[in-house]
């Protein structure tokens, strides 16, 4: 979510370079935080403390922060191509409810025919949430975007601080990315056969994110931020099959090879292209339609649930 559908990065940045310059400390170098991102809050503290050597334990530095945090993350905002896609993407459950209703059936061999036999091919695209944010800093940086992150169910949001994902078991190991798919896979409709991990794309900004999808048996998208593509120029292949040892030597058979075309860069999520990923993509005009709108306000009640639980 950081670094990818939010342009939290950059505020992240801002907070520790605030403390930095408060202690004479250096401003944090792409090199450190390119190994930062995306991990936990306590190994990424850990790798940042070794670093800058502040003299503040371990709670005061996360006090400092958090009261920082809570200043710049109700400003996060969309980064480019974040709301067309997600929106993309969330209208796909236009396949599921047209089929529902039967459409499309004793139609002729017109242009409704070939329309009906598009949706018969067209699959509803499901989608989860799976970010290393707690439920704290998750509210911060969401609270005012609710209609954005609707397309994700509440029961398909899995946060870094989630009980279900074992101590020390967060990014670069695949846990995260397997229980997004559980929290899918125990909400498809009955009869609906369960999506496999190898039928999976994952979205990621940080290089640990990639070695997770990538150990999670799943295809990936990477999204670097500038500064980080720059990190790793010249490395992109092995970021991408998911070898730069972000978790050591562990359970090396569950990486990719370098051209194994099972993970590709983008300069950023605008202008994505769903046919190479077998995605079809609704027009915009059938959230007129009656189903969508039942659909919709279903949607805003389960979600209005999940807040309030």
């Amino acid at each position: 979510m950081d670094g990818l559908l939010l342009d939290t990065e950059d505020l992240y940045t801002l907070c520790v370079n605030i403390i930095l310059e408060q202690h004479g400390r250096p401003s944090l170098p792409w090199s450190l935080k390119a190994r930062l991102q995306g991990r936990p809050f306590k190994q990424s503290a850990e790798l940042f403390q070794a670093w800058a050597q502040l003299p503040l334990t371990p709670e005061q530095y996360a006090e400092e922060v958090a009261a920082l945090q809570r200043q710049h993350f109700p400003s996060a905002k969309p980064l480019a191509g974040v709301e067309r896609l997600l929106a993309d993407l969330g209208r796909t459950r236009y396949w599921d409810l047209r089929e529902g209703e039967g459409e499309g059936e004793g139609e002729g061999e017109s242009g409704e025919g070939d329309k009906a036999q598009q949706r018969r091919r067209s699959r509803r695209v499901h989608i989860a949430l799976a970010t290393s944010s707690h439920e704290t800093t998750f509210r911060l940086k969401t609270a005012h975007l609710a209609d954005l992150f609707s397309v994700f169910p509440s029961p398909r949001r899995v946060l870094g601080d989630d009980a279900r994902i074992p101590p020390g078991r967060g990014k670069p190991l695949p846990d995260i990315w397997h229980l997004a798919l559980s929290t899918i896979n125990a909400s498809l409709a009955p009869g609906e056969d369960p999506i496999r991990p190898d039928e999976c794309l994952v979205f990621e900004d940080s290089v640990p994110g990639v070695e997770s999808g990538r150990r999670a048996g799943m295809r990936v998208v990477w999204v670097p931020h500038p500064m980080l593509g720059k990190e790793y120029s010249g490395r992109e292949g092995e970021v991408l099959a998911g070898r730069t040892g972000e978790a050591g030597q562990v359970d090396l058979h569950q990486l990719g090879e370098v051209g194994d075309g099972w993970a590709e860069q983008r300069a950023s999520l605008e202008d994505f292209p769903y046919e190479k990923y077998g995605i079809a993509v609704p027009p915009p005009s059938v959230e007129d339609e009656p189903c969508m709108k039942e659909a919709a306000t279903d949607t805003e009640v389960e979600i209005a649930d999940g807040v309030q639980a």
